[in-house]
């Protein structure tokens, strides 16, 4: 397929180089200029604006920073008669990929999305024409669902990642699908070359993303945690070494906690979740309860540990950078 593949952080890298490598004819954007060179180099052509990237495109892929960056590229999208140029607007900022690692297996009590099939013809703006929208971004589920109403067509499906960057290039990370069962399915090829597992949550938008914030949200509240075990155990003098290979053993520590436990008990945050963007997704889900009426005390307690971190120097660092708000403390 035709795809187009808008920002250029780690996610949005990841999977344009996951589609190249499966022979799809990829085209991508981003404002920052120098982003998308590994991509380029794999094969893929470079776009000045979101509108040139998407012209001739049969499926549009966003991977972006925030609720912000998706409606400024959304609108931009939606501008009737714009044109390939020079972008000119502020850069809306690209998704640095946030998931934990790759799926470890299917989760009981929820169906996997079956493979592509006929377009139902249900779907508004759902004839030839327009390619068909799939946000990948991480934003909160009433944006999401804002944003069909700004897609060209309402051709709009939710699509956000289970899995970091290098689970997308290896083909092992699952996909989150929400949207019109027919424009879903349109994207069918892309969907089987990019994810291991499809997970279909349905036709409300906002499941998908639902999903995911809780996802991230069990994932920065462990890394937390971890955080503070790894510094209590280095501060009661016990073996380095020996601390870090029974966490990994334990099984109290989730899989998905196991790749950053070395950047933890070392210090090294060099990794791709952003620290702001942690604090971002756990501000999400807290919202999404109490929108329900329902509290979430711990999840406004470990949002506020991130926000915390990011306000220290760590906003660009990765979520483990959390741990160094206990180092600085014990001096």
């Amino acid at each position: 397929m035709r795809v187009s593949v808008l920002g250029m952080g780690s996610m949005g890298r990841a999977v344009a180089l996951r589609l190249l490598g499966r022979g799809h004819a990829v085209r991508v954007w981003n404002r920052t200029p120098g982003k998308a060179s590994e991509v380029i180099d794999a094969g893929a052509a470079e776009a000045s604006s979101p509108a040139e990237a998407t012209r001739d495109a049969d499926a549009v892929l966003m991977s972006l920073a925030d609720d912000r960056a998706v409606r400024e590229v959304m609108a931009r999208l939606a501008e009737p008669g714009t044109g390939p140029g020079p972008d000119p607007s502020p850069d809306p900022g690209t998704d640095p990929a946030t998931g934990p690692g790759p799926d470890p297996g299917t989760e009981p009590g929820s169906g996997p999305a079956t493979g592509p099939g006929p377009d139902s013809g249900t779907e508004p703006g759902s004839g030839p024409g327009a390619p068909v929208v799939a946000d990948m971004s991480t934003v909160s589920p009433d944006t999401s669902r804002a944003l069909a109403g700004l897609a060209p067509g309402g051709r709009f499906v939710a699509a956000p990642i289970i899995g970091g960057p290098q689970a997308v290039v290896d083909g092992q990370a699952t996909g989150l699908l929400g949207g019109g069962r027919g424009l879903v399915d349109r994207l069918g090829p892309v969907w089987q070359d990019l994810f291991a597992v499809q997970w279909y949550c349905g036709d409300d938008l906002g499941s998908a993303l639902t999903y995911k914030l809780l996802n991230n949200y069990l994932l920065m509240s462990g890394v937390a945690v971890v955080a503070e075990a790894v510094a209590a155990g280095q501060a009661a003098g016990l073996d380095e070494a020996m601390l870090g290979d029974l966490l990994l053993r334990w099984p109290t520590v989730a899989p998905a906690l196991h790749n950053r436990l070395d950047d933890i008990l070392h210090g090294d945050h060099r990794g791709w979740f952003a620290t702001r963007l942690g604090a971002k997704d756990v501000r999400l889900i807290a919202e999404v309860a109490e929108s329900k009426g329902l509290r979430l005390p711990i999840a406004r307690l470990v949002e506020q540990r991130y926000e915390e971190a990011a306000g220290r120097g760590w906003s660009d660092s990765d979520i483990t950078a959390v741990v160094e708000l206990l180092r600085e403390r014990r001096g």
